[in-house]
């Protein structure tokens, strides 16, 4: 049954990789995978002898002694477990996409263009790579990439040079997500999981991340596509609010918020990012004046008028707005893989794989194929999505909180998906708004990704050696 588990798994995640052939959108798969899985475990119990305890992270004992009715009700347990910390992780990134929403609602982005005032293509290669790398770390790296190529396409006009920029934006992006605690899917799985300290993650990761994000760039700016002045007018006929810059720092302040709350109240992220929310919200329904509702429990009238104000709203205009497919296949990739997990199959995955490994003796051996095994991870992050190669490490690896294997599965998850434009979540929606050829991306800017994930992988391996 295991094998059938396995085959069902890699059969979905093929259908996952293959969303643009298959013209079929990846959380389809994604979801039919968790499900199915989950329904063979219960049809095979009764043959499984080995069970993975996810609150002691280790197998159990005697598993194979107890009889089906206990089983059962260890599988619910095990579900309700996994199912509960894929939602924090949901409920968090809901209340992040909202708050920028929230944002963009008030032309807060606008804001930034306006501090660009350059026609140097090389300037503005710059200007855009640290905006990407500063705000994919507050806003994560994928409403990074939508906010940055969407105020782009309002600067530079000529598509052929804008691909360059956007290439060079995903970058970036992936690289300022791969520090922060907020900044980027997998890394969040990471600190939700209480396997990184913020403190710590920065500190082990902004320099690495920022020598990731600089090597690729400083290569680029002496390529003939950041050569010169760009052409054409400056425009911008997106309409102006006298609250967006109060809503863009607001929104940030809010978001930057929840590291903080979390370390004074030790409540899981998702509460803090919850409060921030009705903290924006607050402020966005009295700046656009309209009638404080999130919802309605009126009768028929006052649902009338709840949908009358809901045109208005900004808070409704902006969970509308809200990216839900992204949101299942989350749901749908995590709980597959907690299945495996719970089987114990990825716990002995690792032990497999370090003991097939070449002898280097002692400590070393395990650090080096530990840093192998982690590379070889940030690689496969660009072939195949980086967030259940990052639920497979959790239960891969057993190693305390902020051990620097953590880190560097953070950063090696975050910045490797650069390589390839489907490797990441904002390569992806580049992609989207762009319509960036496959191709184009892996000759033109794949290698400068390569060059920047080594460089700042040999940046981690040294400092770990210092701090």
């Amino acid at each position: 049954m295991e094998t059938i588990l396995i085959i069902v798994f890699v059969l979905g995640y093929l259908a996952i990789t293959l969303e643009h052939n298959l013209k079929i959108d990846k959380l389809i798969p994604a979801l039919a995978m968790m499900a199915i899985m989950w329904a063979m475990m219960v049809f095979g119990l009764d043959d499984f002898t080995s069970w993975f305890d996810s609150g002691k992270h280790s197998l159990m004992e005697n598993f194979g002694a107890l009889g089906h009715e206990d089983k059962m009700h260890l599988l619910e347990e095990t579900l309700l477990h996994h199912l509960g910390k894929t939602s924090e992780i949901l409920v968090f990134l809901l209340g992040a996409m909202t708050i920028v929403e929230i944002i963009d609602y008030f032309n807060g982005f606008a804001t930034i263009k306006g501090y660009v005032r350059t026609r140097s293509k090389k300037k503005i290669l710059w200007i855009f790579a640290f905006l990407a790398f500063i705000l994919s770390a507050i806003i994560d790296n994928l409403t990074a990439t939508i906010v940055l190529i969407s105020i782009l396409q309002k600067i530079v006009h000529e598509r052929n040079s804008r691909l360059w920029f956007a290439g060079l934006i995903i970058i970036a992006a992936n690289a300022g997500g791969a520090w922060s605690p907020i900044g980027d899917v997998t890394t969040t799985m990471l600190w939700i999981g209480d396997k990184v300290t913020t403190v710590n993650l920065i500190k082990y990761l902004l320099l690495p991340s920022l020598i990731c994000m600089l090597v690729p760039v400083f290569i680029a700016q002496y390529m003939p596509a950041f050569q010169g002045e760009l052409e054409g007018d400056e425009e911008d006929d997106a309409p102006k609010s006298k609250f967006g810059a109060t809503m863009l720092y607001l929104g940030l302040g809010a978001i930057i918020f929840v590291p903080i709350f979390k370390t004074v109240t030790h409540l899981p992220p998702y509460v803090g990012m919850m409060l921030s929310l009705a903290v924006v919200a607050t402020f966005a329904e009295i700046y656009s004046s309209s009638k404080f509702s999130l919802s309605s429990i009126e009768g028929s009238q006052g649902d009338a008028e709840h949908d009358a104000h809901a045109h208005h709203s900004p808070v409704h205009a902006s969970l509308s707005k809200i990216e839900m497919p992204s949101i299942l296949f989350f749901l749908g990739i995590l709980m597959a893989v907690a299945a495996l997990e719970s089987l114990g199959l990825l716990f002995g995955f690792a032990d497999t794989l370090k003991s097939s490994m070449p002898m280097l003796g002692t400590e070393l051996q395990g650090t080096v194929v530990s840093d192998i095994v982690v590379v070889l991870l940030g690689i496969g992050s660009a072939v195949i999505d980086n967030v259940p190669l990052v639920a497979a490490s959790l239960g891969m690896f057993s190693e305390p909180t902020d051990n620097p294997l953590w880190h560097f599965i953070a950063y090696s998850a975050g910045t490797g998906g650069s390589m390839l434009i489907i490797g990441s979540a904002a390569g992806v929606v580049a992609m989207g708004m762009e319509k960036i050829d496959f191709f184009w991306y892996f000759k033109k800017i794949s290698w400068l990704a390569l060059i920047g994930f080594l460089a700042g992988a040999i940046a981690f391996i040294l400092m770990r050696g210092i701090l």
